[in-house]
């Protein structure tokens, strides 16, 4: 898919959207052909590095860890850091759980800690098609923090296609372009170019505008 067919897809999106009173996101939809979803390995969920996101854009973290993982996390500026305890008491406290699982962009956790967040967070992770995240101990936890920052999670589960923002309509095309080939890339490298039947890109409230 070239440049100039997303380039301008996104310039007749951003013209044909009525001014609302608020900064619409602008978002990307793809439709997959073939794919047999009742098989697991055709499904898809997983976090997409963005090159380019605005501030307001920006995911929120938590974090999961003990001793110097938990220090490095915070000191990373992660939004929430929880203990080895925290996640025995969300054992017994299911609302506190799911507002955990509805409130954070992605969930992290040490290595030892992910069998025991997947079982008290996963219910409510599922529904929401997230999943907890290893942050491995070896890593440069900065680093690591400051890219999920910058990234998303594509979704193709019980329906062929996907949805996900790519930008603002008060961003830079040629920003938006690059974060709609960045996921367009992880997409094709699962599926193929071939099982792509549309793409389409469009502002929150406006229509939908095809690129192919």
């Amino acid at each position: 898919m070239s440049t100039d067919e997303l380039m301008r897809a996104v310039e007749e999106a951003k013209k044909n959207a009525k001014k609302r009173n608020f900064t619409q996101s602008i978002e990307l939809v793809v439709k997959l052909r073939e794919i047999d979803l009742r098989r697991p390995e055709n499904r898809m969920v997983t976090p997409v590095y963005l090159p380019h996101v605005p501030k307001n854009k920006l995911a929120k973290i938590c974090v999961f860890a003990t001793g110097d993982l938990a220090l490095k996390a915070k000191e990373a500026g992660v939004d929430a850091v929880f203990s080895r305890e925290d996640l025995m008491e969300l054992r017994e406290d299911r609302k506190r759980a799911r507002k955990i699982a509805k409130t954070y962009d992605f969930i992290l956790a040490q290595p030892d800690l992910m069998p025991l967040v997947g079982r008290v967070l996963g219910p409510f992770l599922g529904r929401r098609g997230k999943i907890p995240l290893v942050l491995p101990l070896t890593v440069n936890v900065k680093a690591f923090i400051e890219r999920y920052r910058k990234s998303i999670m594509i979704r193709v589960r019980d329906q062929p296609q996907l949805m996900c923002w790519i930008g603002t309509e008060d961003q830079p095309v040629e920003e938006v372009i690059e974060n709609a080939q960045r996921v367009l890339a992880i997409i094709e490298d699962k599926y193929g170019t071939v099982n792509i039947e549309k793409v389409y890109v469009k502002l929150t409230m406006g229509p939908a505008i095809r690129v192919r």
